[in-house]
């Protein structure tokens, strides 16, 4: 027998495993889908587990949940001093089996004799790191699979810290888990036994009330809300997930009058079953929205994710139609908003700094040069902004001011350290107001950054190759063109071929290739860490729109070619 088939039959021959999952086993007969279940186990990368729900151990299920549970207590007991008293906090959101997972991962806790702290209904992510730091606990667990389709669940670690696990102690929880003989035996306290022992607590409202606080200690400029509070009119969509009672709660607290919730989506909802995909990266995910926002005549649309870590907005131009801002646009109008705030008031210190991923817009560091503001990149994902936060904040080197990744993660206030789409959401309702009191829409601010500093535009396409095939053909193609690097792009020649794989300019080894072209316009490749897919990050610079325009046509048909050609 093969390796998988013997998984398959342990699976099948287990007299106690979960009755739904023995049923999905019973009625497998495609030889190719057992052998995608179960030829690995669903790999735990430095983000944690993603995978669909279902049975097999290349499957999110209550055992592949127990088995990475069991290596964390594990690493927990051997490194973090304490950590049985300190405890784990577990949050989740309205995904399939969210609730059922993240008792499971408390039960396993409890069995280590770790404390475990759940909240009583479903929470946003950085609420977790929040809560994380809050409670001085040992760390976190958050049940999430983002933005991924309704078939899908995760699981991700956060440390002391609140951020989440840097490689080295991924590394160290991976090794713990591999040393796991067999996920279909690890044992968990009920949440009834782990409540009764004193293992298992359920958290509420002093959390959030002490974040919502946090939250409105970020403001900047609450007289513009005073002021536009009557006029200004918000359309929010949680997207069926957590994002819906934090941020409808903090914006009503600052004074915003007119906030419009989608009702279709403001109840959780696992099939997310209004949307094709519940990713605010995504103009689809704005449909109900847009058509509230034409009602009600808003000045800004949001849009959170279901975990609520990322938000999408939507603002007018001046012919007064709705435009879709991407995710290096709202973070260039944070950044500008916030320094400029910063300085008029005082209170930007000398020494700060920006943090943002190497495939984000460098106009953020032409914002930030504006402001003698520093500039650093980390690797893609923003656990690296959340490390380098806590480098500085031990050194002293630098103060935190802003971090931002292009796919719409952006953190102001860094008693979160993970992306915090209710911080964002927030300052961008005070953004939107602070304009409208000048007479401006976010958009018109948006064209006055592009005068300033130049015309930078982005986009990013991916190519989906499902399935242990997909994987290969994802790593032969990086293979190939990192073998033979591209002297050329389309009219453009490159300046700089960067490999991030060795690990350069400082940061650690990832499997990146990035094309810097001789007019500082650039193309970053990268496979997805969380989903099938391969990634092509394009940035265009000019001194017009038209003409970057124009670049980054060219760029994205240079590449499709590429691809098409593989």
């Amino acid at each position: 027998m093969n390796s998988y088939q013997l998984a398959y039959k342990r699976w099948l021959e287990h007299d106690e495993l979960e009755s739904a999952l023995q049923e999905e086993l019973q009625s497998l007969s495609d030889e190719t889908d057992i052998e995608e279940r179960f030829y690995r186990h669903l790999e735990f990368g430095t983000g944690g587990l993603r995978g669909i729900i279902g049975a097999g151990t290349n499957r999110m299920n209550i055992y592949t949940v127990r088995r990475a549970t069991e290596g964390l207590a594990r690493h927990l007991l051997k490194n973090v001093h304490n950590s049985r008293q300190k405890g784990v906090v577990i949050a989740y959101d309205s995904r399939h089996m969210s609730p059922e997972f993240a008792v499971e991962a408390a039960g396993v806790l409890a069995h280590n004799g770790i404390k475990a702290y759940i909240f009583k209904e479903l929470r946003p992510t950085p609420m977790l790191s929040f809560a994380v730091r809050y409670l001085q606990a040992a760390g976190g667990i958050v049940i999430t699979a983002s933005h991924n389709p309704p078939e899908y669940n995760g699981y991700k670690v956060y440390g002391e810290d609140g951020g989440q696990l840097p490689p080295l102690a991924a590394d160290q929880i991976l090794a713990e888990i591999n040393n796991i003989e067999n996920e279909l035996l690890i044992p968990a306290l009920s949440r009834e036994e782990g409540e009764a022992k004193g293992l298992i607590e359920m958290l509420g409202e002093e959390i959030d009330q002490a974040y919502t606080n946090r939250l409105l200690s970020l403001s900047l400029q609450p007289e513009a809300v005073r002021q536009t509070a009557d006029d200004l009119h918000i359309v929010f969509t949680p997207l069926h997930g957590t994002g819906d009672k934090p941020v409808c709660r903090v914006l009503e607290e600052l004074g915003f009058k007119h906030v419009h919730v989608v009702e279709e989506q403001q109840q959780p909802d696992p099939n997310f079953s209004t949307v094709t995909s519940p990713n605010p990266e995504e103009r689809q995910a704005f449909e109900l929205a847009l058509q509230l926002a034409q009602q009600v005549n808003a000045d800004l649309v949001l849009g959170t994710d279901p975990d609520a870590d990322r938000v999408g907005l939507v603002t007018k131009n001046s012919q007064g139609e709705y435009v879709v801002l991407n995710g290096n646009q709202t973070g260039a109008l944070l950044l500008q908003y916030l320094l400029e705030q910063r300085k008029n008031t005082g209170k930007l210190p000398e020494n700060g700094v920006m943090l943002k991923t190497i495939v984000t817009s460098e106009l953020g560091r032409a914002i930030a040069d504006a402001y003698n503001v520093t500039t650093v990149d980390t690797l893609t994902g923003f656990k690296f902004i959340g490390e380098k936060i806590g480098q500085y904040e031990r050194t002293g080197e630098y103060s935190f001011q802003f971090g931002y990744e292009e796919s719409y993660g952006y953190l102001i206030g860094d008693f979160v350290r993970d992306k915090d789409a209710v911080q964002a959401a927030m300052m961008a309702c005070e953004m939107a107001a602070f304009y409208k009191s000048k007479g401006m829409t976010l958009n018109d601010a948006l064209q006055q950054i592009y005068r300033t500093y130049g015309y930078y535009l982005e986009d990013l396409s991916s190519f989906t190759f499902k399935g242990k095939q997909g994987l290969e053909k994802i790593n032969q193609m990086m293979e190939e063109m990192r073998q033979r690097p591209l002297a050329q792009m389309g009219d453009l020649a490159v300046r700089e071929a960067k490999d991030y794989l060795p690990g350069i300019d400082g940061l650690p080894k990832s499997n990146v290739l990035k094309y810097i072209l001789v007019d500082d316009s650039w193309v970053a490749i990268r496979p997805s860490g969380t989903e099938p897919k391969i990634k092509f990050y394009f940035s265009a610079v000019d001194k017009t729109h038209e003409a970057a325009q124009a670049k980054l046509n060219m760029l994205k048909s240079f590449v499709l070619d590429l691809v098409n050609q593989q």
